[in-house]
C-alpha cells in the first residue's frame, strides 16, 4: 500500500502542476521526491449523483478564460505562500494517480458558499482570509486567540498525498501541504480532562452566502469533532495548501482539517476555533441527521449509508463512458495505521 522513497527533494525543485497531474511522469521526473500518502476531505452532502462529477472534468480546462476566479492562483499573503512552498517531502508515497488540480479546486462540498458542487469555486474567489486567527480554548493550559502566522511560525510544512473519500461515494487523491494536528495541540498543554476536540468554521454570512440562504438546514457555524486519540494520531493533518500552493478558498482556506481514514465531512474547513472538551461534542451533521451521519464517520464499505451503498466509489475525474468505479477500502486504506484506535468497538453501531 505504501512505498518508501529515498532522499527528499529540495523545496526549490517543487514539481509543477502539469507534472503533478500525470503521476507516472511525476515519479519519473522527481525520482527523489518523497511524499506521505493517505485520503482527506470535504464537508458532506447528500447528492450522490454522477452528473456534476462528469461536468467537473469535462467543462473547464486550466487555460479556459471562463474559469472561476477561485481556480486561479489564490492571492494569499506572501509569508503564507513562502511557508507553503517551502514544504518538506516525507519518505512515503502512493502510486495512485493524483486527481487533476482543476477537479480538486472546482468540485467541492462547502455549504457555506452554496450546495452545488461548483458553488464554492464560483462564490469563494473574493473570500478574505488575511488577517486570520484561531481561538484555542477549553481543557488547555494556554488558551487564547492566536494569529495564523504565530500558529505556523514554529512548524515545518510537509506534503502528504492522501486519499479523500466522500460519504457521497466519490473520491480523490490530493497532495496536501500542512502539519500534524497533534503538534499544534501539544503546544497548548491539554489537560488530563481533554478527551475530545471540537472544531468550528468561520461564521460570516456577508462573505459566505450559503450561511444566509433561507433554504439552509445547517445551524451555523459548522461544527465537527474528533476523539483526542484521533486528533493526536500522526496522520491527522491541518492543511494550509495543496499541490504546493496555498489552499484556494473553496478548499478551506486558510486552515482546514484532513483526516484520511474518515469520510470527507469530518475534515472541516476555514477553522476559527479549536476547543478541547471532556465530553463528546455534537457535530453539525449529527444534529441534522443522526441516523445517517455518525460521530466517527470512518470509511467502511460494510456499513452502507441509509440511502446508498458504500461498497464502491467513483474516483474523480469520471465521465459517462468511464465512471471509474473502484472498491472502497476499510478505513479508506489506512487500516494498518488506525484500526487499533477502534479495537473492541462495534463499527456498525459506532458509525
Amino acid at each position: 500500500m505504501l512505498i518508501k522513497k529515498p532522499e527528499p527533494i529540495a523545496s526549490s525543485e517543487i514539481t509543477p502542476e502539469s507534472i503533478y497531474a500525470d503521476r507516472r511522469s511525476f515519479i519519473r521526473k522527481a525520482g527523489q521526491f518523497a511524499l506521505l500518502t493517505m485520503g482527506g476531505g470535504f464537508l458532506a452532502a447528500c447528492d450522490a449523483s454522477e452528473s456534476s462529477a462528469q461536468k467537473s472534468s469535462q467543462q473547464l480546462s486550466p487555460s479556459d478564460p471562463s474559469n472561476y476566479q477561485g481556480i486561479r492562483d489564490y492571492q494569499a499573503p506572501d509569508w503564507l505562500r513562502e511557508k507553503v512552498s517551502g514544504y518538506q517531502s516525507s519518505d512515503i508515497m502512493t502510486d495512485e494517480a493524483l486527481t487533476p488540480y482543476t477537479d480538486v479546486a472546482r468540485y467541492n462540498n462547502f455549504y457555506e458558499f452554496g450546495t452545488g458542487k461548483e458553488d464554492p469555486a464560483k462564490y469563494a474567489g473574493e473570500f478574505k482570509t488575511d488577517p486570520w486567527s484561531v481561538v484555542i480554548e477549553g481543557e488547555v493550559e494556554k488558551p487564547g486567540r492566536y494569529t495564523l502566522e504565530d500558529i505556523l511560525k514554529p512548524l515545518t510544512m510537509e506534503e502528504r498525498i492522501y486519499r479523500l473519500r466522500c460519504v457521497e461515494a466519490w473520491s480523490m487523491v490530493i497532495p496536501w501541504v500542512g502539519f500534524p494536528l497533534g503538534k499544534l495541540l501539544q503546544r497548548f498543554n491539554p489537560t488530563s480532562r481533554a478527551k475530545f476536540v471540537e472544531f468550528t468554521t468561520l461564521h460570516d454570512p456577508v462573505q459566505m452566502p450559503g450561511q444566509k440562504s433561507a433554504f439552509s438546514y445547517i445551524q451555523w457555524p459548522y461544527v465537527e469533532g474528533l476523539r483526542m486519540d484521533e486528533a493526536m494520531h500522526p496522520l491527522t493533518l491541518l492543511a494550509v495548501g495543496l499541490y504546493g500552493k496555498t489552499l484556494p478558498p473553496q478548499n478551506g482556506a486558510p486552515l482546514r482539517l484532513v483526516v484520511p481514514w474518515k469520510y470527507g465531512f469530518k475534515s472541516i474547513k476555514s477553522i476559527v476555533k479549536i476547543r478541547l472538551l471532556e465530553t463528546q461534542p455534537k457535530t453539525s451533521w449529527q444534529s441534522i441527521a443522526p441516523s445517517e451521519y455518525g460521530f466517527y464517520a470512518n470509511v467502511n464499505p460494510a456499513v452502507d449509508h441509509p440511502r446508498w451503498s458504500q461498497a464502491n466509489e467513483r474516483r474523480l475525474p469520471t465521465s459517462l463512458f468511464n465512471p471509474n468505479r473502484i472498491a472502497t477500502q476499510i478505513f479508506n486504506g489506512y487500516a494498518e495505521e488506525v484500526a487499533h484506535l477502534y479495537q473492541g468497538m462495534d463499527l456498525k453501531r459506532s458509525f
